[in-house]
């Protein structure tokens, strides 16, 4: 197959023990997932969990050991940090049961959902599409994925970020609103997931911005770190 001009390379995420790569197909995030987050959103409830998107390309990789720079995003000046355990997919399927959930993940892996806040809000209130503020290049960072065999059970981890070495934000995994294998029976309903997708889960209470030169150290217990620098 010829195209008019070279297409871009597939988005991939390394993956802890092996040199093959984990190549991307769609990134999904869950809004508003943990409780004392939607608070601090202005939300309370448990309500029906409601999903966005981000492009596959807006994934920044972190090999295990090394930290990424991500570039200070145009147009913002909030810019915010949401850590998050993301879900990677390596069994396609629809209307999967949340009994069967396990047969789909190929792996977990730490990410930041990072967000142009101020643009994020002037949007809502405008009650326009906000994925300016969630879409953007780099807005994705991601640390290697480590699979499913043989991994502890991760719905109990702890969860936390540190700026600077100051902490920001620490939970449990378990405190999630919709579970990992919920998640996944309501997103496949409405989707048919692919092999290579990632699922950012939710952010814990604590976001805030950051700047220019912070470093962002961010952990889920079990898992390879992701650090990543502001610049």
């Amino acid at each position: 197959m010829s195209y008019v001009f070279s297409a871009p390379a597939a988005a991939s995420v390394a993956i802890t023990g092996i040199a093959e790569r984990f190549p991307v197909h769609r990134i999904y995030c869950v809004g508003r997932n943990y409780e004392e987050h939607a608070k601090e959103m202005g939300q309370t409830g448990r309500e029906p969990p409601f999903f966005f998107m981000k492009p596959a390309d807006a994934v920044l990789a972190a090999d295990p050991g090394q930290a990424v720079d991500m570039p200070y995003p145009t147009l913002t000046a909030n810019l915010h940090h949401e850590v998050e355990l993301v879900v990677a997919i390596g069994t396609g399927g629809s209307n999967i049961r949340a009994e069967d959930a396990h047969h789909y993940i190929y792996g977990y892996a730490v990410g930041l959902d990072m967000t142009r806040r101020d643009l994020q809000n002037d949007m809502k209130k405008q009650g326009r599409p906000w994925c300016i503020g969630k879409g953007f290049e780099h807005s994705a960072p991601i640390g290697a994925i480590t699979p499913a065999t043989g991994l502890p059970d991760v719905t109990s981890a702890d969860i936390a970020l540190l700026v600077n070495g100051s902490p920001r934000q620490r939970s449990s995994v378990s405190k999630l609103i919709w579970n990992i294998a919920e998640t996944i029976e309501q997103l496949s309903a409405a989707w048919t997931l692919q092999p290579g997708d990632l699922i950012f889960t939710g952010t814990p209470e604590g976001v805030g911005a950051v700047v220019r030169g912070d470093v962002l150290h961010a952990t889920v217990d079990g898992l390879e770190p992701l650090k990543v620098r502001i610049v």
